[in-house]
Order: C-alpha cells, then sequence, then structure tokens
C-alpha cells in the first residue's frame, strides 16, 4: 500500500478537535484556556466536533457520536489538522464503523496519543496515511514547561525537512492540570543505551498495550522493516509491559523488524533501569537490534511528536546516540 503523507499546517489553516476516545467535558475551563491561546498563537484557527462535549458513563460518547465527528473532519475540505482531545479506553470500538475511503480520498493531519494509538495504527494499515503520535488538543493546555514539546510538534507538522531528536534537559511526571502552578521537574540523565546498533526503517506503534489491541485483526500494520516506538503509562508495571513485547516477539515478521525504542515510563509503573535492561537482554530475538530507552514520548511530559508510518534512522552506541525523524 503506498503511504500518504499529508500536507504540512501552515499559519491560517483551520483544525477540528474530536473525541475518538474520552469527552471534552472531562477537560477544565483552565486548561481549555490555555490550549486554545496556543493554538491562536500558532495561527491555527480552532473548530470543534459537534459531539466532542456529549459525555456517557464511560467519560465518552457514542460509537456513532464519535464515528460521525471522525468522518465530519475528514470530509470537510477547509479542516486542514485534526487533534483528538485525549487519550482514554476506547477508540478501537470504531475501527468496524469508520468509512475509510473517507480518510484515505481527505488526507489531513491527524494528530494524538495514548489510546489514539489503535486509531492511529489502524489508519495506516487501511488507507497508508501517516498519523502523528503527539500532544493531543488538551496536552496544549499545560501552561509551564511547554516548550520542548511545541519545538517538536512544530519541526514535525509545520515543517517537511528531516530533524534530530535530542533529549530534553528535564522532565515531569505530575498532574499538571490539577494544578498548572507547582510543577516538579526532574533532570533528565539522558537516553538509556540498552543495545547498541544502526537501523533504518518505518515508524510504527506508540501506546504497546493499545497497539497489541488490534494484533489478528485486519487493522494491525505490517511491521516488516519497521523501528517500534513503544510506550506504557502508569498503570503498566514491568511484568505488563514484558508481556507486551513478548507477545509482538511472537508475530510471525517480528524477525524483519529493524529496532526499538522504548519511551521514558512514568514513576507509578516502578519500572527500575536493571530491570528493564534484563528484560530486553533476555530476549534473543532482540539481540540483533538497536535498543534506546527513556526517549521523550508516551505519559510524562514533555512529549516529541513522531509519523506513524513515517521513517527514522537509529545509530545508537555507548559513547553517542543519534535519533533522526527521515520521513514525515
Amino acid at each position: 500500500m503506498k503511504t500518504i503523507f499529508p500536507s504540512k499546517l501552515k499559519r491560517g489553516d483551520k483544525v477540528m478537535v474530536v473525541a475518538p476516545s474520552d469527552s471534552l467535558s472531562l477537560i477544565s475551563k483552565e486548561t481549555r484556556r490555555i490550549a486554545d491561546e496556543r493554538f491562536n498563537a500558532m495561527g491555527l484557527e480552532l473548530s470543534f466536533g459537534k459531539h466532542v462535549e456529549e459525555l456517557d458513563e464511560f467519560d465518552s460518547s457514542s460509537i456513532e457520536s464519535r464515528v460521525s465527528d471522525l468522518h465530519e473532519a475528514f470530509l470537510d475540505k477547509s479542516v486542514k489538522g485534526v487533534f483528538a482531545v485525549i487519550g482514554g479506553l476506547n477508540c478501537n470500538q470504531l475501527l468496524r464503523y469508520l468509512n475509510w475511503d473517507i480518510i484515505k480520498n481527505n488526507p489531513k493531519v491527524f494528530v494524538g496519543y495514548s489510546d489514539t494509538t489503535a486509531l492511529q495504527n489502524a489508519i495506516y494499515a487501511k488507507t497508508g496515511l501517516v498519523t502523528y503520535s503527539g500532544p493531543a488538543y488538551s496536552t496544549f493546555g499545560q501552561k509551564l514547561h511547554f516548550n520542548y514539546t511545541l519545538e517538536y510538534f512544530k519541526k514535525c507538522l509545520f515543517n517537511d525537512e528531516e530533524f534530530t531528536v535530542l533529549p530534553s534537559k528535564s522532565w515531569s511526571d505530575d498532574r499538571w492540570y490539577q494544578d498548572q502552578e507547582s510543577r516538579k521537574l526532574f533532570e533528565n540523565d539522558g537516553w538509556l543505551v540498552i543495545n547498541s546498533g544502526e537501523a533504518r526503517g518505518m515508524i510504527l506503534g506508540a501506546n504497546i498495550c493499545t497497539l497489541n489491541l488490534l494484533q489478528g485483526t485486519e487493522y494491525f500494520p505490517n511491521i516488516s522493516n519497521s523501528i517500534l516506538f513503544l510506550e506504557d503509562d502508569a498503570e503498566s508495571k514491568l511484568g505488563n509491559f514484558d508481556r507486551d513485547l513478548q507477545s509482538l516477539i511472537h508475530l510471525p515478521n517480528f524477525n524483519t523488524v529493524k529496532g526499538i525504542i522504548i519511551g521514558r515510563f512514568q514513576n507509578a509503573s516502578e519500572v527500575q533501569t536493571e530491570q528493564l535492561i534484563k528484560i530486553i537482554k533476555s530476549k534473543k530475538e532482540l539481540s540483533h537490534m538497536p535498543v534506546l530507552a527513556n526517549v521523550d514520548f508516551g505519559h510524562t511530559s514533555p512529549i516529541i511528536t513522531f509519523p506513524i508510518g513515517g521513517e527514522a534512522q537509529l545509530i545508537i552506541s555507548d559513547r553517542k546516540s543519534a535519533l533522526e525523524i527521515v520521513k514525515h
């Protein structure tokens, strides 16, 4: 299937916020205000799907409402980018009801993270359209310490040139949306090199347990010649990450995977460096490929934006590591 890269965003573009998982009703007025100001500063005109405020007992809305908003966003010729409100638990409910031709024939930027991983990898598998794992609409409502996230968002979505990913200087794992002023920062010790090596391949993945929901279905992308970007949230302990990774390793074409990049774990996951290294080293299927961890994506802040279906180049050693987003 041919890979489709959507046109980049530019000042003056209209973008639409949809809620494929959790509802906009969960997002505070303060967070929305800050997010709206950030979009305005980028020169992007915000619009919202008709059903984004609907809220049911699952913190979401009906399948019909969510599908309708997604279809509307892709069909609207004036809309150049689509943003998920936030993550959640249930966007994989939508896959059987989406009109994939609407998405394929109206390619545009689509951004989100966490639960949106299921929708994004399914879009690539069904249409070839590259989507972007990065800050959701609500993420833009983070008042402080947002510069790194914004920098890489712009590098990926406002420009065509390949770019180098560098570690952030500091990171946080606090509930910033509950208290925008009191933030706790940790000094970033840099990336963790687990296996050295070089690789160039197609980027797939993001939230690992959500990606694995697609296994065995028509919505799971072909991982041949890929570099897998994998992360998980605070609820995933090391054992969960281990078995989710093992599930990917059991796929018949995993032997063609070129490398693995692991996002930073949240503190509550209690993942220790020595344990993570032991898990990776124990899997002989990973011994031939570069594996890099503690990269800025996932459920801590800040995060990079990267293209699902794009291309990355990875060169890592004990002395120096380089990660390039080559095609996006």
